[in-house]
């Protein structure tokens, strides 16, 4: 026992204290913003833990498993090519098109299988930034222009913050690149196409698990999959099993055990497709922690990502939820704070923008509704750009995570320069068309 020890507990006790003591709990702001932070806490666990993070899980714990860490070291690695690094990372991250917090479980998984930090970062940032419906959804509703700039910042941003997050903490790569090449290069213990397609349906799962609403007067493709998305991710999942039996060896009658449930409750409620997924991720891990090597050290991979990300998210949740409120209400910070700090286009009006984005937390495709109120308070086009390229891409529950993953340092740099690019791209913009 040591007096800093002990002196750190006193001090923290009575922070607690003094907090619980002084804090007016019957004042209606306060009181307004708690339960807005259980209302979007709630929401958060209803709309995207089962159909987002569980995915999510589940495939980053096959990455740690089935993905060789020559393959990742190959094409993500501090070593590799920059061009095919950054390519990748990028492409890949757009194409799950995820919020802030279900990119997490991936990235940790790709980052500790020996991804450099760059193309990881880069990932980090693409995947819920570069999202196709949100940049088709921001130019029909908040504008043409707007939509373009979007696209173009969002693709520029990924490329761009990761060279610099390599650039500025190089001497940690060479280091990195160094011993990824002393170590010997293990041979994959199934064919490229079988494990590419083994990914490619966890991933079509998780995407039309996730496929969002165009709203209202949207006609098309996109209507057509967002009423077929249920069917589509049943029909990825059916294949998937059948993936796991043939190429994987998971015992067909488990395999059956774990499906007939799941199917079973989509017949008997087809218009609550949650009870159909909940069954078959309880049988997916049942069937699977039954079995030996590979498929039980996938769910307890995806186990221990979840215990290290699931309560950091929550806190997250709950703090943004208390500070700016949940989507269409408000907390502590009131709105119109918010919508006055934002008029015109000047460089506090952008970087406040930047900043309160990256805190704020945007589930996919709710950065539209939430900026198309703002500007109709007031905000100006540049900071509204601003916002829209820090917003997604970050949150405070997503830096909680990042934190831990590759530590404060780097996840301060890497918040620095998305709000800073995000701040001089709004100025630009702003200049321009506001």
């Amino acid at each position: 026992m040591t007096w800093k020890t002990e002196g750190n507990k006193l001090t923290w006790i009575v922070l607690i204290f003094a907090l619980f003591y002084f804090v007016p709990m019957d004042a209606p702001r306060l009181s307004a913003a708690v339960r807005e932070a259980l209302i979007l806490a709630g929401w958060y666990a209803r709309e995207h833990v089962l159909t987002c993070l569980v995915p999510a899980f589940f495939i980053a714990g096959a990455i740690a498993v089935f993905v060789s860490k020559a393959s990742v070291m190959r094409y993500l690695g501090a070593g590799a090519p920059k061009a095919v690094a950054y390519a990748v990372a990028s492409v890949s991250g757009s194409i799950l098109a995820v919020c802030s917090c279900t990119v997490l479980p991936l990235f940790a998984g790709i980052y500790r299988m020996g991804a450099g930090l760059g193309p990881a970062s880069a990932f980090l940032y693409s995947g819920p930034a570069i999202n196709v419906l949100a940049i088709i959804l921001t130019a029909r509703i908040l504008g043409f222009e707007l939509g373009i700039a979007r696209a173009v910042g969002a693709v520029v941003f990924a490329v761009v913050i990761g060279l610099l997050m390599h650039l500025i903490f190089r001497r940690e790569e060479e280091e990195k690149a160094v011993a990824q090449a002393a170590l010997p290069v293990p041979e994959d213990e199934r064919p490229l196409y079988q494990t590419i397609i083994y990914f490619a349906l966890m991933i079509a799962v998780l995407v039309f698990a996730n496929w969002g609403s165009p709203g209202e007067g949207a006609a098309g493709f996109w209507v057509f999959m967002h009423q077929s998305k249920w069917y589509l991710t049943s029909a990825a999942a059916l294949l998937l099993a059948v993936v796991l039996v043939i190429w994987y060896k998971l015992p067909w009658w488990k395999m059956l055990i774990a499906v007939v449930p799941a199917v079973v409750l989509g017949l008997i409620y087809p218009a609550v497709p949650v009870l159909a997924m909940t069954a078959a991720v309880i049988g997916l891990a049942a069937a699977t922690l039954s079995e030996q090597a590979e498929m039980k050290e996938w769910t307890v991979e995806s186990w221990t990502l979840a215990k290290q990300i699931m309560p950091l998210l929550f806190f997250g949740v709950l703090a943004a939820g208390l500070l700016l409120g949940s989507p269409g209400s408000e907390g502590l910070i009131p709105k119109d704070w918010v919508a006055a700090a934002v008029g015109g286009n000047s460089f506090g009006a952008n970087l406040f923008a930047a900043f309160a984005g990256a805190f704020m937390y945007f589930a996919t495709l709710t950065e539209v509704p939430i900026l198309q109120g703002l500007l109709d308070s007031g905000m100006g086009q540049g900071p509204a750009l601003a916002l829209l390229l820090a917003g997604p891409a970050l949150s405070l529950p997503n830096m909680l995570v990042i934190a831990s993953v590759m530590g404060w340092k780097k996840t301060g740099v890497f918040v620095a320069l998305v709000v800073a690019m995000a701040t001089i791209s709004g100025l630009i913009f702003g200049a321009l068309y506001g």
